[in-house]
């Protein structure tokens, strides 16, 4: 299921079809429908794949490798991509520091770690979060000592999307402690996770896998030449990506093939009988139909070379909530199979629930958590006090 705001043009509709043939005839049934990411090497394989047919980075131009897609090309591959059940793979390389390094890095930094992103050859990995500072991100206190040309590192990091499967980590580093404002002072790091002095502890989620992890620093010696942008301007650097990362969680056609498999599960369970059940269907069906229109409202102003701005936190705070307003739904639906971790049986194929269910809980905190968002958007777009 999806509803579109906007018609293909004749060039786009010949993209389409080409890419759901793709689709149908590379991506294989059992990486077909993950609500968590697929086993490593599995989630690998189809990145390279996504290489070879050269639409692992849609986005990014063609002198680094990229697609050099239109938008609405874009949006093509995301929306046939979730409509296949495609798994999904690393984004902290391809849509995360890669377009970092191609707005701030040295052209060094750019051709030293933008072909093996490209390829999947080095899998790259987040240090933004840690106890005590995750959605408050200013609060980090990950120290990096300056000495004779390198970074000493001492710290942690939490909730590190595969970690313990990665080559580098770009991480945030309080590099002067005495900085007059907590927002200043920090730098933007590329960091070898081979070197002497990090551990890394994978940590096991209420979904049954080990997504995040834990990444420890004990004395870890970073070259001051992989600092990104200027010494001491992270902090601008690190509003950039959160940016790349709120966008890229408000894919509608994510909304509605979490709202197939209610429908698949209701149907089947007879929950779709209870005309209270119906309502709040009808309610979450209208809510990411709206979506579904400032996504492409957004869309638009991208394709006009305009700045979405706060757009960005206003999608990012519904197209979360709504999806786990639907999650919600697909429990109760599911009745006593909702406590299932491995796929149910329904009238129109197998569908997960509790691993969706489960996986969801995360998506109102990654990226800035609701919370912080409604204080950004009262803040900024309101006027009101903090």
């Amino acid at each position: 299921m999806s509803i579109s705001f906007r018609t293909d043009s004749k060039k786009e509709k010949a993209f389409r079809d080409e890419v759901k043939s793709w689709i149908a005839n590379t991506l294989p049934d059992d990486l077909r429908g993950w609500s968590t990411r697929p086993p490593f090497h599995r989630a690998i394989w189809w990145h390279r794949q996504l290489h070879t047919k050269g639409w692992i980075a849609p986005a990014w131009p063609k002198c680094y490798g990229g697609m050099e897609a239109t938008l609405n090309q874009q949006i093509i591959l995301k929306e046939e991509l979730a409509r296949a059940g495609a798994p999904e793979i690393s984004a902290q390389g391809i849509n995360h520091v890669g377009p970092i390094l191609m707005q701030f890095g040295s052209e060094g930094q750019r051709e030293r770690y933008l072909p093996p992103i490209l390829t999947g050859d080095e899998t790259w990995c987040q240090g933004y979060s840690e106890p005590g500072a995750g959605s408050d991100l200013a609060n980090l206190r990950t120290r990096a000592e300056i000495y004779d040309g390198e970074l000493i590192i001492n710290g942690s990091k939490i909730w590190t999307t595969w970690a313990q499967h990665s080559d580098w980590i770009y991480a945030l580093v309080r590099s002067d402690p005495d900085a007059p404002r907590k927002q200043a002072g920090i730098s933007f790091v590329l960091v070898d996770l081979k070197t002497p002095g990090i551990d890394i502890r994978p940590i096991k989620t209420i979904a049954g896998d080990e997504e995040f992890a834990e990444v420890f620093f004990q004395d870890v010696h970073v070259p001051i030449e992989n600092v990104v942008g200027e010494l001491n301007d992270g902090w601008r650097v690190a509003n950039a990506l959160l940016a790349h990362e709120r966008l890229g969680t408000a894919n509608p056609q994510l909304l509605f093939e979490a709202l197939d498999r209610v429908k698949k599960v209701a149907k089947t369970t007879g929950a779709i009988k209870d005309p209270y059940f119906r309502e709040r269907l009808a309610e979450t069906d209208i809510d990411t139909v709206g979506f579904a229109a400032m996504f492409a409202h957004a869309a638009e102003i991208a394709n006009a070379e305009r700045s979405l701005g706060l757009d960005a936190s206003v999608m990012k705070i519904h197209g979360t909530e709504i999806l786990q307003r639907i999650c919600d739904l697909l429990l109760e639906a599911a009745g006593t199979n909702a406590s299932i971790l491995e796929r149910i049986e329904t009238d129109d194929g197998p569908v997960e629930i509790a691993p969706l269910f489960l996986q969801v809980r995360r998506a109102t905190i990654y990226g800035g958590s609701s919370e912080i968002q409604r204080n950004i958007i009262s803040k900024r777009i309101l006027g009101l006090p903090t």
